[in-house]
């Protein structure tokens, strides 16, 4: 591949491309709310989708609130 093959696969990898969808109006409200932007948060919910990642909530780690105590007779006497 040239140099010049190189530059117009770049160039084509970060056109844009106007799209036509059809959305909830209540989530179009909550994407609002996070920007002035929609199609920002939409492209990179798609690019995560198709990369099959796992969204950065589910990536937290869950502590419970209150250990549970252990019985008596470990480290509890």
């Amino acid at each position: 591949m040239g140099i010049n093959e190189s530059k117009i696969n770049q160039r084509k990898s970060t056109e844009k491309v106007e799209l036509s969808i059809h959305i909830d109006s209540r989530l179009l409200d909550q994407v609002q709310h996070l920007t002035n932007d929609p199609s920002k948060v939409i492209e990179s919910a798609l690019r995560q989708w198709l990369r099959g990642g796992i969204p950065e909530d589910e990536l937290a780690l869950t502590l419970q609130r209150n250990p549970p105590i252990p019985p008596r007779g470990e480290w509890n006497d």
